[in-house]
């Protein structure tokens, strides 16, 4: 069968694109921080693997090019004990979004006042835990969350360090923004409304809140400064609002959604200093127009810190050739698929792989496809891979740090894989693979 009608789509080689930094071909084989892939493929598969130098310097990176900030580690991206204190380490806070999470990041031995708890559902349990480890700030979502600290901090004598998230009217996502609309959704306070208002200054009246700043978010995977930008235009227009009225703001926090390369194919981001560079300009213009001094900047990368970092190695277990209405394409179906990343079938998002070996055959276009009983279990959608894949080989996907793991699930009862740390000092499990006995022992009749 002839391959030609379909287009390929190459996969960057290591050391571009998508790849972490220290990622390379040996003598054809593909080799992570020393490492051959076959090695760590001894572990099992699938099997997701940091480049933990490489997400230790991703987070350096930003704490760098911050300066005088805050950067705030978004632990839903991916996020253990040992996670947090490499970004304690490197500079950087934690960001929090349930009691799991920051439960986490306590045991990773981030000293409270380092960490901050989102949430547009709070329970009474995660706030007290939150309070009685000294946070640094509880972002305030509802109105009903203002009584619901007050009380509690209350109970606990003490104060309660509050943050207010405002719905700005701006969503941004790769390089385009709305500067209307988005209202109607779960997160945030709107500016237009003035339900935002409202809630400040109910933390401004009570003993037991101590207003701190104000919070946007505005999407995800944003490769430039300008939905950021406008941003911070609005929530600076709303801080000269609030400072008419006698209420200061001394930090602003303009979340994450800081964008990667998924495939060759993808922009490339906007680096980190420039991005800073451009959202501190939007603020000072903004503050300089209000009349205001500029308050201190915070931000919550996690995306772009964990997602390049870190890949899924899979083994391959049998592959097919089938005829499309644009010619023939070659199925390889490995042993993980959408429980160990559900964002293909769940967004569509795109992906890229590698053949852990050298090959001299023609490259094919080909779709990797997970092992689950679902047509909508794709891994990588298209990406040209040599003829002579073959069942047993090894397949490495591209850019699984952020969300893979932290989103993984036990469908069709298979076991979550485990999540190995490489350098070049050596390997450690930073989650351990799930057991058949860890499985079955959720089930209380056996």
């Amino acid at each position: 069968m002839a391959f030609a009608q379909l287009a390929h789509v190459p996969a960057p080689e290591p050391g571009s694109g998508p790849w972490s930094a220290n990622l390379r071909r040996d003598k054809g084989e593909l080799v992570l921080a020393g490492h051959a892939l076959s090695d760590l493929a001894d572990a099992g598969t699938p099997v997701y693997l940091v480049d933990e130098e490489d997400m230790k310097a991703r987070a350096r990176a930003w704490v760098d090019a911050m300066g005088d900030g805050d950067v705030y580690y978004a632990g839903k991206s991916f996020l253990t004990p040992a996670v947090a204190s490499w970004m304690l380490e490197a500079g950087l806070c934690i960001d929090t979004a349930s009691e799991g999470e920051l439960r986490i990041a306590l045991a990773g031995g981030v000293p409270g006042n380092r960490i901050g708890l989102h949430g547009n559902s709070k329970s009474d349990a995660t706030l007290r835990l939150a309070l009685e480890a000294g946070i640094g700030r509880i972002v305030v979502d509802s109105p009903g969350e203002v009584d619901q600290i007050a009380a509690l901090a209350a109970e606990l004598g003490t104060v309660a360090p509050c943050f207010v998230r405002v719905t700005t009217g701006v969503h941004a996502g790769g390089h385009e923004f709305i500067a209307t609309a988005h209202e109607d959704q779960k997160f945030g306070l709107s500016l237009a409304t003035g339900a935002a208002m409202d809630v400040v200054a109910a933390i401004t009246a009570s003993p037991h809140l101590e207003f701190l700043g104000l919070h946007s978010h505005i999407g995800s995977q944003i490769l430039d400064a300008e939905g950021f930008a406008a941003a911070a235009r609005a929530v600076m227009a709303f801080a000269g609002e609030l400072s008419s009225r006698g209420i200061s703001v001394p930090e602003v926090d303009l979340g994450g959604g800081y964008g990667i390369q998924y495939t060759g194919l993808d922009p490339k981001p906007l680096s980190e200093k420039d991005m800073i560079a451009g959202i501190r300009s939007a603020i000072e213009a903004s503050c300089q127009e209000a009349g205001i001094p500029a308050p201190r900047l915070s931000i919550e990368p996690g995306r772009s810190i964990s997602g390049p970092a870190g890949m899924t190695l899979y083994r391959v277990g049998a592959t097919k050739d089938v005829m499309t209405d644009d010619g023939v394409r070659r199925y390889v179906s490995v042993d993980g698929g959408m429980s160990d990343n559900v964002r293909p079938a769940l967004y569509g998002a795109d992906y890229t792989a590698l053949l852990g070996r050298d090959s001299e055959a023609e490259l094919v276009p080909t779709r990797v496809v997970g092992m689950h009983c679902e047509s909508g279990d794709i891994v990588v959608k298209d990406v040209a891979l040599p003829a002579d894949v073959t069942r047993g080989d090894l397949i490495l996907v591209a850019a699984t740090g952020a969300y893979g793991r932290s989103m993984a699930s036990n469908y069709n009862m298979v076991r979550r894989p485990g999540v190995l740390a490489v350098s070049d000092t050596g390997t450690a499990w930073l989650v351990k693979p799930e057991t058949w006995e860890d499985v079955l022992g959720l089930f209380p009749d056996l």
